[in-house]
């Protein structure tokens, strides 16, 4: 009897509430949409006019920097992003575009290290090892961006990666009155590449939310020179 009269509470409850909650959770999932596709759109717009995918049209910046990336995918088989991202900086490279390249990605464990392997990557294609900086503390691309100024020193600068990428890294140097321009590497085929796709359109409006609210990098440290 207690059972039936619980279950009859709580059916006049959910009756009660259940319309007030539907509107909620609808008004909620559009405002989400709206804030999505406004992200979208701004980001893409502002950033148009700085990227390119011609190596020749690149104007010139002493230091490139290279988003880092997995060499590797989950299923052990390799990451096109991370080959593609290491054929565009090599073909910056000698096109004169840029002198130096800082390789910004994560290295938050022991066994992860994607600047160590873009490094090699560049060295095997014959870059410079003295041309080459790592950036161990690009846990974000909100960190990246922030720290080549705070850290590299640099106020101007080339972003190397995939054209979505690019828009995000672009928007965050230019809210901080960076000159940043980007070159784009080939992107991945659509089936390899939708999840990616998918984070980066949540991606785009917590970048917008981080820098509303004044999010700061993970990590600073000591200041490092580019000779």
């Amino acid at each position: 009897m207690k059972l039936i009269n619980r279950f009859k509470r709580i059916t006049i409850l959910w009756t009660k509430w259940s319309k007030p909650i539907y509107w909620i959770i609808g008004i909620g999932a559009i405002a989400s949409m709206i804030l999505m596709l406004y992200a979208n759109s701004c980001i893409e717009r502002s950033t148009k006019p700085y990227i390119y995918s011609n190596v020749h049209d690149v104007p010139y910046n002493s230091v490139g920097l290279l988003l880092g990336t997995n060499k590797l995918l989950r299923s052990g088989k390799p990451n096109q992003y991370f080959a593609y991202r290491i054929a565009a900086t090599v073909e910056l490279y000698k096109a004169g575009k840029v002198s130096n390249i800082v390789i910004s990605g994560d290295n938050s464990t022991k066994g992860y290290n994607e600047p160590q392997d873009m490094k090699e990557a560049l060295l095997a294609a014959g870059i410079p090892c003295e041309r080459i900086y790592l950036d161990f503390a690009g846990f974000r691309t909100f960190d990246s961006v922030v720290r080549m100024n705070k850290i590299f020193g640099q106020s101007s600068f080339t972003i190397i990666s995939q054209q979505f990428h690019n828009q995000r890294a672009i928007y965050i140097a230019k809210f901080f009155g960076l000159n940043a321009s980007g070159y784009s590497a080939k992107d991945v085929d659509a089936y390899n590449g939708f999840k990616t796709q998918l984070r980066e359109k949540f991606a785009r409006v917590k970048v917008m939310l981080d820098l509303y609210f004044g999010k700061e990098p993970k990590f600073l440290g000591e200041r490092i020179p580019i000779r």
